[in-house]
């Protein structure tokens, strides 16, 4: 076991959540910080994901830290590789390289009565007076156990884990799922690929994005005036959030989401069977509304079939769907998403007298505010439950919760206090609040299940209201909803390994 390090703020991942926290920190005036980081570089999910085609579903514009508008993108709806180096950029010109210790993976996190000792699984010590986690929820694949799988001969990959040696040109491709990822790599393969059949569980709503190169002279103007980003970003983040009005199943958004989707699907397919086939059977919004303009039309290829009754099991290099449909393949692509309800509750932080974070949500996941935990001292998680969104950017919800762990860093500091955790009051009546407001929404009654909800049916993912609500709730809320938690005797607290 190596030397035990010592920092004041211990941050947990690299991505937008954990350089969003570290930038905060500093510019309250905090600088003992250290990063763990399992990777070799910053990135998260966009270092993680690198299949043909990824992007993200939020222009780039508005998908990015308010403090470094980026004048430079260069199409509306940047692609993965485009957002890394954006954030390997901000990384630099921030120093936060030098905050980041590469090639930790987290392991566990005690509270042993004044500080969290943290260990990785390469056997380093960590003690911090302030854990934040950023650790996202895309990053643990989620493959399903499928029968006879294992006697499948040839290549298999999740998107998350694409192994760009595999050459699929001239190759039968299987892709099990049609989610966001399969939306966006499914055109990609297409292209090359002999003959690509698509295993469709469930039809999304797939619905056209204004997207397109930014010619150079746009992005000259954008440097030369940088009032002109920010207005496009001002912009796009109010067109985005009236989106908002279709999870409350407001008769007029719906009709103009459904008008949308109804006409990219009939573009592609004018038969009404064919239509049929990718006619969800949930109301709009219930999953994750896909944006692409690229999906249908690469579904309408000659070399690509649907199969719409799902994968049941494998023999050999042949799957075989639920309707009896066989298809040989030679490499399986899951695109069948991660583990995001449970990803938190998988993590190993053990609080007061050392109670698992698992117990503290045995009944599903919860935290006040979506950010901190009752129980668990000086632990703040970003992305946490109830902050997850449909409808806009949620690097402005981790910018809204960086900020406010922020002023609590900085009025803990100016009076005096050590360590604090969410009143139980606050916790609950927060808890109360949204299993209230989420009744009624259509990710509850919409007809259909997703990964916004978890293995008991509980919604613990979203937040019901707007991003610009999220905002204002967070700026008003400050001490006045945490209290001191005293430090346990010293003999009572964990002994640490020298």
């Amino acid at each position: 076991m190596s030397a035990e390090h010592v920092t004041d703020i211990l941050i947990l991942g690299a991505g937008f959540s954990g350089l969003a926290m570290a930038m905060e920190a500093r510019r309250r005036g905090f600088d003992d910080i250290a990063i763990l980081e399992k990777a070799d570089d910053v990135g998260g999910t966009w270092r993680e994901n690198t299949y043909p085609g990824v992007a993200c579903d939020v222009p780039s514009h508005l998908y990015s830290f308010a403090n470094h508008l980026n004048p430079d993108w260069s199409t509306c709806y940047a692609g993965g590789g485009e957002i890394w180096a954006y954030m390997k950029n901000v990384a630099q010109r921030e120093g936060l390289y030098e905050l980041c210790r590469f090639g930790r993976t987290f392991r566990s996190a005690v509270w042993d009565g004044a500080r969290w000792q943290v260990e990785t699984e390469e056997g380093e010590r960590w003690s911090a007076r302030v854990l934040v986690s950023g650790l996202g929820a895309l990053h643990i694949p989620k493959t399903p156990d499928i029968p006879g799988v294992e006697s499948f001969p040839g290549t298999m990959m999740h998107s998350a884990r694409w192994d760009h040696s595999v050459d699929l040109a001239g190759r039968r491709v299987a892709v099990i799922g049609s989610g966001a990822s399969a939306v966006q790599f499914v055109p990609a393969v297409a292209q090359t690929a002999a003959r690509l059949t698509v295993f469709q569980r469930t039809a999304p709503y797939v619905l056209p994005r204004p997207d397109g190169p930014i010619r150079p002279w746009v992005r000259a103007l954008y440097r030369r005036f940088p009032i002109l980003p920010r207005l496009r970003r001002r912009l796009i983040f109010k067109f985005f959030e009236m989106r908002h009005a279709t999870f409350r199943g407001e008769a007029r958004a719906v009709r103009i989401g459904m008008k949308f989707w109804r006409r990219a699907l009939e573009k592609s397919f004018p038969d009404p069977a064919d239509q049929a086939r990718l006619t969800p059977d949930y109301r709009i919004g219930c999953k994750r509304v896909l944006s692409s303009n690229d999906w249908y039309p690469a579904l309408a290829r000659d070399n690509v079939d649907l199969v719409t009754s799902g994968l049941e099991r494998f023999e050999g290099r042949t799957l075989i769907a639920r309707d009896g449909t066989r298809v040989e393949a030679d490499v399986v692509v899951w695109g069948t998403g991660f583990h995001v309800a449970d990803s938190l509750a998988r993590m190993d932080f053990r609080g007061v007298d050392g109670r698992p974070i698992a117990e503290a949500w045995k009944n599903g996941l919860e935290a006040h505010l979506g950010t901190a935990l009752d129980g668990f001292p000086n632990l703040f998680i970003l992305l946490g439950p109830h902050t997850g969104l449909g409808h806009n950017s949620v690097v402005l919800m981790i910018e809204a919760q960086a900020e406010h762990v922020g002023r609590l860093l900085a009025a803990m500091r100016a009076e005096g206090r050590e360590a604090v955790a969410p009143k139980p009051a606050a916790q609950a009546a927060f808890e109360a609040e949204m299993e209230r407001r989420l009744e009624g929404m259509v990710w509850q009654d919409g007809g259909c299940s997703s990964w916004y909800q978890d293995a008991d049916g509980k919604l613990t993912t979203l937040w019901p209201g707007t991003v610009a609500e999220y905002q204002t709730r967070m700026a008003a809320s400050g001490l006045e909803q945490y209290q001191d938690i005293p430090p346990a005797p010293s003999q009572d607290r964990i002994p640490q390994e020298a």
